[in-house]
């Protein structure tokens, strides 16, 4: 089959198609036939050398697809493996459209994948378009549940206009919490409140500290999903209120930051941190057993929704990473095989 593998670290020309062998379900798994993969910011990443795939998992990039399924494993009765436990879905099926949450590999014509992290596609939503949702939600759902974020508190979402941003906004808004979003720009600005943020705030032109305070009334907020990183750390706990939680999900400005401790402990504040693609088989299994259970149902009724920004055939991989790094993408970029 055809996959775009990283011929030696660099920027985005390292990218080429090549002939990889075809992919082979084992216990537990299903074989797809790919529609569409989603393109991340870990893709640059380990496109440029910085974020290796986990032990097991294919050497080129792509964390998120939708396809359909062609074929499947051994059946898988216990663990993590056992996708059709008591308490668990029914395994897909051949022919079955499902969305995956893969560990690396989905730029590429076909993928194995744990049955256990899929998510099946009703008719109603467009397969391509559904690709852009598995990481995005796995993020978001994991992390809202790490900063329990209780109904009637306020989510300040940074990035609301990227592809995981994008998600957090319509599914906070969804579940009836209050959104303030940040995005670059008015038009950005209008697509976030068209998604359901009830505050946006243009962070190329407004002060993003001083909007948020008046959006809260001086309170804070209680929780902030931040993808920026150190860069943003002071500011971020500053505008936490009591008992606020910061949930750290992204590098973009930066891997190091000051934390000020007396300002986080005089709101007796938190900082969280995670990462998705490391976790262990089990903790990613339990995570979209959580948003099949919780979160799916709301892309059924479009509630929540994907927002693609642009769709390209594999061989252009380059291209989608050029896009990315600009900054201009709203919601995902696609690749087609």
């Amino acid at each position: 089959m055809r996959a775009v593998v990283v011929s030696s670290p660099g920027g985005p020309d390292v990218l080429r198609a090549a002939q990889v062998p075809d992919p082979v379900p084992g216990r537990g798994e299903v074989l797809l036939d790919v529609a569409a993969a989603g393109v991340n910011r870990a893709d640059l990443l380990q496109r440029a050398g910085h974020y290796p795939p986990p032990p097991g998992a294919p050497a080129w990039p792509g964390l998120e697809v939708a396809g359909v399924v062609v074929d499947v494993g051994p059946p898988a009765t216990t663990g993590v493996d056992a996708a059709d436990g008591p308490a668990g879905p029914a395994a897909p099926r051949v022919g079955d459209r499902v969305a995956a949450l893969l560990a690396g590999g989905g730029y590429a014509e076909r993928v194995t994948v744990n049955a256990s992290l899929t998510l099946p596609v009703d008719p109603l939503v467009d397969l391509v378009d559904a690709a852009a949702l598995p990481e995005a939600l796995a993020t978001v759902w994991s992390n809202l549940c790490a900063a329990r974020l209780a109904p009637g508190e306020t989510l300040l979402v940074h990035g609301g206009s990227g592809g995981v941003g994008s998600v957090a906004v319509q599914l906070a808004h969804a579940r009836g919490h209050r959104v303030v979003a940040t995005a670059g720009g008015p038009d950005r600005c209008a697509r976030v409140r068209e998604l359901g943020a009830d505050v946006v705030v243009d962070h190329r032109g407004q002060d993003v500290a001083a909007a948020v305070r008046e959006a809260t009334g001086g309170r804070g907020v209680d929780v902030v999903l931040d993808v920026l990183g150190g860069g943003a750390l002071r500011s971020n706990v500053e505008l936490l209120a009591e008992g606020g939680r910061l949930v750290v999900i992204g590098l973009q400005q930066g891997r190091r930051g000051e934390l000020d401790l007396p300002a986080l402990m005089a709101r007796r504040g938190s900082v969280i941190a995670t990462t998705l693609r490391d976790r262990p088989a089990a903790q990613k299994a339990a995570i979209m057993a959580g948003v099949r259970e919780h979160v799916w149902p709301l892309v059924r009724d479009g509630r929540v929704r994907p927002v693609v920004h642009a769709r390209l055939p594999l061989d252009e991989a380059p291209q989608a990473h050029r896009l990315l790094a600009s900054g201009e993408v709203l919601g995902k970029v696609l690749l087609l095989p």
